[in-house]
Formats: structure tokens, sequence, C-alpha cells
């Protein structure tokens, strides 16, 4: 009879083991589904994700012929007292063409507010070939009471695109960022300045 709860007893204690496991990765996978799914997203364009490229791929890229227009859209969440807007609504080139394109925003109140601006394209299968080589989205921005700043997007179409057959016929993509307010504004004493209006 001993060894009988003995032996129930080690099972239960197995059971429990691997019941805690169980739920140990499953908390540990919730947690980590965020960043997993953030870096899906930029490796392959899902959702209207840019890419990210550097100097050397984006001076690799060849023009193409084939024209394309770029529509830019900019927003800010409710209770961010900044004016964000494009100073261009679209802007035209060329498939493989590097272009800059300048956003401008202004803080509007009496305290400095850093910001972060999350971004997308449509439609959504453009994302995997829309590269920017330097935007300020790349880092959070710090704006003084009352300052207004211009910032920069330098961005190219990736010629794969007309590889695609979901995107190849694509003749505008909307870029479009909508800033919102850091909820740690530590990271941004480190980021670069945005170029300021004189």
């Amino acid at each position: 009879m001993a060894a009988a709860l003995d032996l129930a007893a080690r099972r239960n204690r197995k059971v429990a083991s691997m019941a805690t496991f169980g739920a140990l990765a499953m908390l540990s996978l919730g947690f980590a589904s965020v960043p997993l799914y953030r870096m899906f997203c930029q490796a392959t364009g899902f959702g209207g994700t840019t890419m990210r490229a550097t100097e050397a791929q984006a001076a690799a890229v060849k023009t193409t012929a084939r024209p394309i227009t770029v529509r830019f859209d900019g927003n800010v969440t409710s209770g961010l007292p900044w004016q964000f807007r494009p100073e261009q609504v679209t802007q035209d080139g060329h498939i493989g063409e590097r272009k800059m394109a300048f956003f401008t925003a202004k803080n509007t109140s009496t305290r400095p507010i850093i910001g972060r601006a999350i971004f997308n394209v449509t439609p959504e299968q453009t994302g995997a070939y829309f590269h920017k080589i330097q935007c300020f989205c790349f880092n959070e921005q710090r704006l003084e009471p009352g300052e207004e700043v211009r910032m920069p997007v330098i961005y190219y179409v990736d010629p794969a695109m007309l590889d695609d057959p979901n995107a190849r016929d694509v003749p505008e993509i909307t870029l479009s960022y909508t800033f919102m307010e850091a909820a740690d504004g530590s990271a941004a004493s480190n980021a670069p300045l945005p170029l300021k209006n004189k």
C-alpha cells in the first residue's frame, strides 16, 4: 500500500512539474509574441511594414523606367499637442530611384514632449518593397515648447516589386505616419536632431 501511495505521489509531482513548465512556457511566449511579431513584420513587410536599407544597399539599386507616385500622410494621436504634416502631399519618381521627403512637426504645448512615430504603407503588399534609408521614425523626437522642426525621410521602392504579381501594377503607395507621446522619453536624448526651421 505504501509503495502504491509513493508511486502516486511521484506521478502527481511529475504532472505538477509538467503543468508548471507548460504555464511558464506559455507566459514566456506571451511576452515574446509582440517583439517576435514586430520582427516578422519588419522582415516580410507584412501589414504594410516598411523595410530599412543601408546606404550600401541603396547604392546597389538600379533605377527603372517604371513611374511610381508616393502619397504622404501625417497624423497625431488624440491628446498629443503637436501639429504634424507632410510638406508635400505626393511625390513622383521611378521605382528604384532614391527620393527625399520632409515632414514638419510643431509642439504647440508649454512643455517639452518626446514623440514616437508609427508608420505603415498601403497597399499592404508594397511594404516589403518600400525601403527607408534615413527616417525620423527610427528614433524618438523631442520638441521643446513651441519648437518646430523639419524631419526628412529618404526612401526608394525596390525594383523587386515588379516581379511580384500582387504588387507590380500598383501605381501609388501611401506612406502614413502617426505620432504619439513616448511612454519613456529617456531614449530620445541620444537621437539625432532633426533639421530645424529658421
